[in-house]
C-alpha cells in the first residue's frame, strides 16, 4: 500500500489490528499469526490459539489493547531481506508469515518490510501510525469471534477471527454501534422466521425453503418486474437449467468461473448447472435467422442459476447458491446501444421510485484480464458513458470492475439504515456475440454482428427481498404485505359481520384474515401488530350497526372510524399506487 492511496481511517484500523495482535500475543505467547487487514468500518486478525475464545476474552483482550495504545508504542519499520525475513519468523515459529514470504519470493520480491510495535513483529507492506497512542481508546471496540480457513481455503487450517470496529472518536463509534444494534433487530434471518417468510435447512445449504407468506412477496415482485418490462418491450422466454460445458467453453465463462459451477460427469459429457443466463439466452437467438428490421429483440426471464459457493460465505438470502435472477438480454445494432441503454436506465429510475430507494450508479471500466480489443471497450465504455450523460444521471467510476467480457453500469441502493447494496447491473458486451458468431442481415444484406446487453434491475430475488426485509424491518408496504387486513371481532357475537367484512375484502383481492380466536381482543390486536399486518379492523356492535369498521393502522396510535366501502376504496387505491 502506498500511503498517499490510503485515507487515515483506513491507517488507523490497520494500526488498530496491529494493536490487536500485540495484546493476543501478551495473552497467548505462543500464538501463531495469519493476516489482520482493515476492513470497512474496522478490521480483524486470524490467529492460532492454543484455545478456543469465549466471548470474554473479547473484554480482556480490548483491555490489553487499550493499555497498548496508552504507552505510545512507535510502530517501527524496517525492510529486510527475503531470506533474513524467512529465517526470523521461522525461528519464532510463525509458519503462517513463512508461507506469506515464500508466496513473496515466488513473486520476485528481494525484500520486505516488518513493523514491530512493542514486542509484536509483523510482515506488513503498512502504511501505519507514527505510535499507537495516535488511535482513540475509546474509539474502538472488538466486536465478534468466528472461524476462518487460512487464505479462505477449506482444505486449509481453520484458525480464529477476532473482528474489530475503529472510528477516529468515540462518537462515530457509538452511532455505528446503535447502528449495528438496529441492523441486529432488523436481521431478515429473524424477521423471516418470526414473520413465517422462509426457512434455511442443513439437507439443502444455500437454498431457500419459501414459505406461502413469502411467496406472496415473491409473487408481487415477480409480477410488478414482468410488467415493467413488457413496458419496455421485453418478451418472456424460459430456458433450461442443465448444459453440456461446451456452452461454457465458448462463451468463456469455463476458463474464469469453472471453480465456482457445479459440474458433474453424464455419458462421457461433462454436464454444468448454469450460473448465469447469458448462453442460454444466445441459444434461442441462434434458433432462427434475424434481420435488422427486427433489432432491438428484448428477452427476459426468471432466471435460476447455480453458484458453488463456499459454505463459509453463504449468509441467508444474501449469499445462497441457488439464485433466481430477473434476467434481461438485448439483441441491439450498434446505432440502438445508446437508446436501449437509456431505456434501462429509465427502468431503474422507475423500479426503485416504487420503494422509495434512490439509486446511484457507477460505470465499471475493463478489468485487468478481459476479451477482446481495447478499441472496442474503449467505445463500449464511451457508449454507457453517453447513455448516462443522455439521462442526466451523475454517476462515479468503478475503475477495473467490469465484466471480463464488457463494461457495465452498476446500480447501488442505501438502505433505511444507510448501508450500500449493489443491485441492478446494466452490461454492455461486444464479446460474447463474437464467440458464438451471432449474425444478423444489416440494411444493405450483408452480415453483421449485433452487441449484446445484459440486465438485471433487481439481481436476484433471494438478495433483494433480504434487503427489503431489512429495509423495512419486516413493514412492507401494503402491496407486498403477506396479510393485508386482519379483521377482530370484539366477540364471538360478531363474528358473521367480521366474515362479512372480510368477505367483502377478499372479493377485492385484498389479502385477508380474520383472528377470532378465544383469545381477548387486547392479546389479539398485539399479536397482528407483532405480525406487522398493516390495517387491524376491529368490529363491534357499533360497527355491525353503522356497516363501519374501527381502523387500526400500524404505526398509528389512534383508530378511526370508517364505513366498508370507503375503506375497501382506500385500500385498494393504495396497492394499485404502490404506497
Amino acid at each position: 500500500m502506498n500511503k498517499k492511496q490510503t485515507s487515515q481511517i483506513e491507517i488507523i484500523r490497520h494500526s488498530t489490528a496491529h494493536v490487536l495482535a500485540a495484546a493476543v500475543l501478551k495473552m497467548f505467547p505462543e500464538a501463531k499469526f495469519g493476516m489482520g487487514p482493515a476492513i470497512e468500518n474496522g478490521f480483524y486478525y486470524d490467529f492460532q490459539l492454543p484455545r478456543t475464545l469465549i466471548p470474554e476474552d473479547l473484554e480482556l483482550l480490548e483491555n490489553e489493547m487499550k493499555k497498548i495504545i496508552q504507552q505510545n508504542l512507535e510502530f517501527e519499520k524496517a525492510e529486510i531481506s527475503i531470506q533474513e525475513a524467512r529465517e526470523k519468523f521461522s525461528q519464532s515459529d510463525q509458519p503462517y508469515k513463512v508461507e506469506i514470504i515464500e508466496d513473496l519470493a515466488q513473486e520476485n520480491n528481494s525484500h520486505v518490510s516488518v513493523y514491530r510495535c512493542g514486542d509484536f513483529i509483523d510482515l506488513c507492506a503498512g502504511p501505519h501510525l507514527e505510535s499507537t497512542g495516535e488511535i482513540n481508546a475509546e474509539a474502538i471496540k472488538l466486536t465478534k469471534i468466528s472461524g476462518a480457513y487460512w487464505k479462505g481455503d477449506a482444505d486449509k487450517a481453520q484458525l480464529q477471527r477476532i473482528y474489530g470496529v475503529a472510528f477516529e472518536n468515540k462518537k462515530e463509534l457509538k452511532n455505528y454501534l446503535g447502528q449495528l444494534e438496529e441492523a441486529q433487530k432488523r436481521d431478515h434471518k429473524k424477521i423471516g422466521k418470526e414473520l413465517d417468510l422462509f426457512s434455511f435447512h442443513s439437507e439443502a445449504p444455500g437454498s431457500v425453503f419459501w414459505h406461502p407468506k413469502g411467496m406472496v412477496i415473491w409473487n408481487e415482485l415477480e409480477k410488478f418486474g414482468k410488467n415493467l418490462r413488457q413496458k419496455y418491450g421485453s418478451q418472456e422466454i424460459q430456458t433450461p437449467q442443465l448444459a453440456k460445458n461446451i456452452l461454457w467453453k465458448t462463451s468463456g465463462h469455463w476458463d474464469h468461473y469453472k471453480d465456482d459451477m457445479f459440474s458433474f460427469g453424464v455419458e462421457n459429457d461433462v454436464y454444468c448447472l448454469k450460473p448465469m443466463d447469458c448462453p442460454f439466452n444466445i441459444k434461442i437467438y441462434q434458433a432462427r435467422h434475424h434481420s435488422y428490421k427486427e433489432l432491438p429483440i428484448r428477452f427476459s426471464e426468471i432466471g435460476r442459476v447455480f453458484r458453488n459457493e463456499k459454505s463459509g460465505e453463504l449468509n441467508g438470502l444474501f449469499r445462497v447458491r441457488a439464485i433466481t435472477q430477473d434476467d434481461a438480454h438485448i439483441f441491439a445494432s450498434e446505432n440502438q446501444v445508446e437508446n436501449e441503454i437509456v431505456q434501462l436506465l429509465k427502468m431503474v429510475k422507475e423500479y426503485y421510485q416504487v420503494f422509495d430507494i434512490e439509486p446511484k450508479f457507477f460505470l465499471s471500466t475493463r478489468p485487468e484480464e478481459f476479451l477482446g480489443k481495447i478499441e472496442t471497450w474503449d467505445k463500449a465504455e464511451e457508449d454507457l458513458r453517453q447513455a448516462l450523460q443522455k439521462e442526466k444521471i451523475s454517476f462515479d467510476l468503478k475503475e477495473k470492475d467490469g465484466a471480463f467480457y464488457g463494461p457495465k453500469i452498476d446500480i447501488n441502493i442505501n438502505d433505511a439504515l444507510g448501508r450500500s447494496w449493489q443491485l441492478a447491473t446494466i452490461q454492455l458486451d461486444f464479446q460474447l456475440p463474437q464467440r458464438f458468431q451471432l449474425e444478423y442481415v444489416d440494411s444493405d444484406g450483408k452480415k453483421a454482428t449485433p452487441v449484446m446487453i445484459h440486465a438485471a434491475i433487481f439481481g436476484s430475488f433471494e438478495r433483494f427481498i433480504g434487503i427489503l426485509t431489512e429495509h423495512f424491518a419486516g413493514n412492507f408496504p401494503l402491496w407486498l404485505s403477506p396479510i393485508q387486513v386482519t379483521v377482530l371481532p370484539v366477540s364471538e357475537k360478531f363474528k358473521d359481520y367480521a366474515q362479512k367484512v372480510a368477505k367483502n375484502l377478499l372479493k377485492a383481492n385484498i389479502r385477508t384474515e380474520i383472528n377470532d380466536s378465544d383469545e381477548s381482543l387486547g392479546k389479539r390486536i398485539r399479536e397482528s401488530k407483532i405480525q406487522k399486518v398493516p390495517y387491524l379492523l376491529v368490529v363491534g356492535e357499533k360497527e355491525e350497526k353503522d356497516e363501519t369498521v374501527a381502523v387500526n393502522v400500524r404505526g398509528q396510535e389512534k383508530p378511526e372510524t370508517l364505513g366498508l366501502t370507503d375503506f375497501l376504496e382506500k385500500v385498494k387505491k393504495e396497492i394499485k399506487e404502490k404506497k
